[in-house]
């Protein structure tokens, strides 16, 4: 089964073109699955972590080869090494060491998600379809004028393939994002008021979720 999402004219001169586009059922009207989407979005975000921080143990630091007092007779505690945790400069206790944070997603459930998120935007009118959106020249105040009367100030542009002069015109909005349909991810997909898509980035989707 197939939906017909109507496509947003914006640009200023007149557009011909069809009015709505066909796209899968399976793919842009399915159920809301809050606790999938809650998994793969927090596997995403624990994916982009670094996990570099790493302190050093006893062993690790320099020096303290020789005891620093002998064992008895100077009435002070014994001290093999002055690496010792309770020295200064010796090492931690219990130093932090690199890690993974990686959390494995199998495809299909990274897709599931993805499949209903688009879905809700649909639902809740967030997600905008265009025929063609193109800047002839980078130009901030041009792409304001397209998104300011759809009320799509703070909105995820997602294109079928990069365009420069619409990622240099976007660059000084704050809210507003360009990404092309390979690299969709759900953190920006949910991060955003509103998603707008081209007819050549949706159907792209629509063909890879179904």
């Amino acid at each position: 089964m197939s939906i017909d999402l109507p496509i947003t004219p914006v640009n200023t001169d007149a557009e011909t073109g069809p009015e709505t586009i066909s796209v899968s059922d399976s793919a842009f009207g399915i159920e809301f699955n809050e606790v999938l989407v809650h998994q793969v979005v927090v596997a995403y975000q624990a994916g982009g972590r670094q996990g570099t921080r790493a302190q050093k143990n006893r062993s690790a630091v320099r020096g303290g080869g020789s005891k620093p007092w002998r064992q008895k007779g100077t009435g002070r505690a014994r001290a093999g090494t002055v690496r010792s945790p309770l020295f200064r400069g010796g090492g931690r206790a219990f130093p932090a060491s690199t890690r993974d944070f990686s959390q494995k997603v199998n495809r299909k459930m990274y897709r599931a998600a993805i499949r209903s998120i688009l879905s809700e935007l649909n639902r809740q009118n967030r997600l905008i379809v265009v025929q063609k959106l193109a800047m002839s020249e980078p130009k901030t105040k041009a792409l304001t004028e397209i998104l300011k009367p759809i009320d799509a100030m703070k909105c995820l542009i997602v294109l079928s393939e990069s365009d420069r002069n619409l990622e240099l015109s976007s660059r000084n909005l704050p809210d507003v994002s360009v990404s092309t349909s390979q690299n969709l991810n759900p953190v920006s997909l949910i991060s955003h008021d509103k998603v707008m898509m081209t007819a050549e980035a949706i159907k792209a989707i629509d063909k890879v979720l179904q």
